[in-house]
């Protein structure tokens, strides 16, 4: 190892000088403790750098050892279930060795390198292979297939295979190249701010099923899309995303905690292996890969520790899975850049925030997609990022909410207000959006119902309505409407309460299926139709008010996915009932 001496300590920023070939990005280990860093700026023969561990006690004269290699993370069998640091080193092997903090300078590798894995090869002596080919498999947990792939950029003819029960570190398939022979492992490592090639990215045109009414419906996202999560404290963003880690409809699911509390993430630790995978039957942690960096553990680990999660998702998408990626909260990532840059004494741009802020923001989203994975033939996989982003205040002007808008196709605004009236999730069905309609439309429109696109936007428009006829309510009272508006609010509040409103903490309410969610949305569709043309036969929307059918329709959305049939008999008595009305009124009049 190159070696230098540290000359300045400024919290998490170290300076030293005399670090040979030093290059950007490269990992050094400081002082005698051996803390790990990389280098983020050279000026001449002094290197700036950010140490991911606590740098209490350091002082100048201290020794520097800089490793000529990237910070980079190991992907191979064993990471499926795992609890990673920002830095990819595991937090449960780490409390069996040395207790519940973590001390500093430790090194343990992020795979293991005694447990065997049983290796079923797919390739023979001969075979022709390229970056990115499947080599073998290996049952990771109980729903994930590993598949060993060839590294990257490198190509051959098989020259040795092995079948049997191996280490990461063994070898499993000897490759001939142009330059002679490469012994081939089950583990390979990834430069994590470099993202893994692919031959083609595709447009998204399957949508993300979720499970929660107002994100499928209203604004969905597409498998390999980008969405985000702004709100203020309180709104619910780490809610929302461990429903979308639990429920949504992706093989593999990488959770990264970057800033965020650390009774949060024991939510999930103590949540995610008592939860049943509604697919599989089996824990939901043996399809997870969790990244904890809470907001006490070292403020310079939230930007490695993003990394470190996108990097594994994509190596999962290389092997043609769907992969979904919850960060939360980008915020505090970009306070930990904003906090580094301060450090290196760098221009601020707007709040502080370094100028390059946006430039980060769109790499890290531009590295979601559905793509053609590199390998000889046309095997697809999908990424999609979820960032959830904590402004100051719900302020959506802040300059992490608005570099993140500027590159991610969905918005899913939080707000308080919603929060405080108890109406969860509290996503915002006037601000919200999703750019994703055109490219889903063909497939909710195959496999959920024709009818589908019209009644989310008659829904959508009846909520638009309700939000302008709120502001004549507040200046003449409800009794001075129009019948016909009466009933649209009405509606509206039908549609907020016993469609949009959702509880994650129910048994039933907590998922909801695609049919699932076009029956309820059907169900008020109908009763609102079935009231207009009562309406014009004489009956007040008071004698539609009280009729049992508007309970029957409440209590719809608790009704269990092995019964939903049941929803069209509501209907069906919500029919009766108003065409009893309708009677009672022509007798009347009669």
């Amino acid at each position: 190892m190159k070696q230098g001496i540290i000359v300045k300590v400024s919290g998490p920023l170290v300076v030293a000088k005399g670090i040979g070939n030093a290059r950007m990005y490269d990992v050094v280990r400081v002082s005698e403790k051996k803390l790990i860093g990389e280098i983020i700026e050279l000026h001449g023969d002094q290197a700036s750098i950010q140490v991911y561990e606590d740098t209490a006690g350091l002082g100048p004269g201290e020794p520097v050892y800089s490793t000529g290699m990237p910070l980079s993370v190991e992907l191979g069998p064993g990471m499926v279930g795992a609890i990673y640091d920002g830095i990819q080193r595991p937090l449960d092997v780490i409390r069996e060795q040395v207790g519940d903090y973590i001390t500093r300078g430790i090194d343990i590798p992020a795979l293991d390198r005694k447990k065997k894995w049983k290796f079923e090869p797919q390739v023979k002596n001969g075979d022709k292979v390229v970056g990115g080919d499947i080599l073998g498999v290996v049952q990771e947990t109980a729903v994930v297939v590993h598949k060993v792939l060839v590294p990257p950029g490198l190509s051959g003819t098989v020259a040795a295979v092995e079948k049997g029960k191996f280490t990461v570190e063994q070898t499993v398939v000897r490759l001939k190249t142009g330059d002679g022979t490469v012994d081939l492992t089950m583990m390979q490592r990834w430069p994590v701010r470099r993202p893994r090639p692919y031959q083609k990215k595709l447009v998204p045109t399957a949508p993300l099923i979720t499970g929660q009414r107002v994100i499928d419906t209203f604004f969905p996202v597409g498998k390999g899309g980008t969405a985000c999560v702004p709100g203020p404290f309180g709104s619910g963003k780490t809610v929302i995303q461990h429903q979308l880690a639990k429920w949504a409809n992706t093989e593999i699911v990488v959770y990264i905690g970057c800033g965020e509390r650390g009774n949060e993430m024991t939510d999930v630790l103590t949540e995610f292996p008592e939860l049943k995978d509604p697919r599989t039957g089996e824990s939901l942690m043996k399809r997870t890969v969790l990244i904890a960096n809470t907001s006490n553990m070292p403020v310079a680990a939230r930007e490695a520790s993003v990394y470190t999660g996108i990097t594994i998702a994509e190596y999962f998408r290389d092997m043609g899975y769907s992969v979904a990626v919850m960060a939360d909260s980008t915020s505090r990532w970009a306070e930990a850049m904003r906090e580094i840059s301060g450090r290196l004494e760098e221009m601020p741009g707007e709040e502080g925030y370094p100028a390059y802020l946006g430039t980060r923001v769109a790499e890290f989203y531009e590295r979601a997609g559905m793509v053609v994975c590199e390998c000889a033939g046309n095997r697809k996989g999908s990424l999609t990022v979820i960032g959830a982003v904590s402004p100051p205040g719900g302020d959506l002007s802040d300059p992490v909410v608005q570099a993140t808008l500027r590159v991610v196709k969905v918005f899913w605004s939080l707000e308080d207000i919603l929060a405080f009236k108890r109406h969860f999730p509290a996503i915002s069905w006037l601000n919200s959006y999703s750019l994703y309609y055109d490219n889903i439309s063909e497939h909710l429109n195959r496999d959920v119902s024709e009818d589908f696109e019209t009644m989310r936007d008659e829904a959508m428009k009846l909520l638009q309505q309700e939000a302008e006829l709120e502001e004549m309510v507040k200046l003449v009272g409800v009794e001075s409407l129009a019948q016909s508006d009466r009933l649209i609010l009405k509606t509206a509040k039908s549609i907020r309460e016993d469609f949009l409103h959702q509880n994650a903490f129910h048994e039933v309410d907590t998922f909801t299926s695609m049919k699932k969610q076009f029956l309820l949305l059907k169900l008020i569709s109908d009763m609102h139709r079935q009231s207009e043309e009562a309406l014009q036969k004489g009956v007040t929307v008071e004698k539609l008010t009280a009729i049992p059918a508007n309970e029957e329709v409440a209590r719809s959305k608790f009704i269990s996915e092995q019964k939903m049939e049941s929803i069209k008999a509501v209907g069906e008595h919500m029919e009766t009932q108003i065409q009893k009305l309708i009677q009672e009124v022509t007798t009347e009049n009669a």
